[in-house]
């Protein structure tokens, strides 16, 4: 295949940014989006030039890492029947002979671009912090099924659990939202067992961290869903709403 790529460059977080042209010739169709930039960057480097930073790690569509908007839609999931994958788990034989790509970084306030490709995603990490940890003595370990938990509430929990924090949702989103991830991981702990005791005071802190760390709000557009690699529902939405009224008449802040 010979591709035109039109791929975003900017040297470091005060630079300004610009779009640059390439062109590849000779990229398999079952190689990967990631093996694809690869073989960009060793013409790059032989060439002398500097080669396109992105992130990546994992390459199995386990980390998030590959945080990249193809042809306006993160993760290029923009073609039938792609769905639910990452960056790297999307391959070439999806795209067409002379086709041209745009490649570009997650694009939110509070994802500052570092270089290239690469976002800054601490902002994620400070949401997580804030929601502090279980309070609990537990003592030892205890056996695995000493504390009941519902399968209903069990097959909730795991389903929020399987966020994997890319922040496409906020890529996504005409606000830059993060409310999928805050509240899927909101979900995670406060509907278990384990996490009952700081479960209001959690989705307060979490939100709080959310709204300083620039994210906009959410209105409904489903965006973040229609992206998420992992499916995350905007379900879980809702359930945090419910949860941060409830604590607003608890009177947790």
């Amino acid at each position: 295949m010979k591709l035109h790529l039109k791929i975003w460059r900017q040297e470091n977080k005060n630079s300004q940014g610009r779009f640059e042209n390439y062109t590849l010739d000779d990229v398999s169709q079952d190689s990967s989006f990631l093996e694809m930039l690869d073989l960009l960057n060793e013409e790059l480097t032989e060439k002398g030039d500097e080669p396109i930073a992105f992130d990546h790690d994992c390459r199995e569509g386990i980390c998030g890492m590959c945080s990249l908007v193809i042809n306006g839609v993160a993760h290029g999931q923009n073609r039938e029947p792609i769905k639910q994958v990452t960056v790297c788990q999307l391959h070439m034989r999806h795209f067409h002979d002379g086709e041209t790509i745009t490649i570009e970084p997650w694009r939110a306030q509070a994802f500052p671009a570092l270089k290239d490709l690469i976002v800054d995603r601490t902002a994620f990490d400070i949401i997580i912090q804030a929601g502090g940890y279980v309070s609990v003595s537990t003592g030892g370990a205890a056996e695995a099924s000493a504390i009941p938990v519902p399968k209903k509430d069990a097959d909730v929990s795991m389903d929020a659990a399987a966020c994997i924090g890319c922040g496409a949702c906020v890529a996504a989103c005409p606000n830059a939202s993060a409310m999928l991830f805050t509240s899927a991981k909101i979900t995670h702990l406060g509907i278990l067992p384990q996490g009952q005791t700081e479960r209001y005071q959690r989705v307060v802190d979490m939100v709080n961290a959310m709204d300083t760390a620039g994210f906009g709000g959410c209105t409904n557009m489903g965006e973040c869903e229609a992206v998420c690699p992992k499916d995350i529902s905007l379900d879980f939405i809702a359930r945090m709403n419910g949860d941060l009224i409830k604590a607003a008449l608890m009177g947790v802040s």
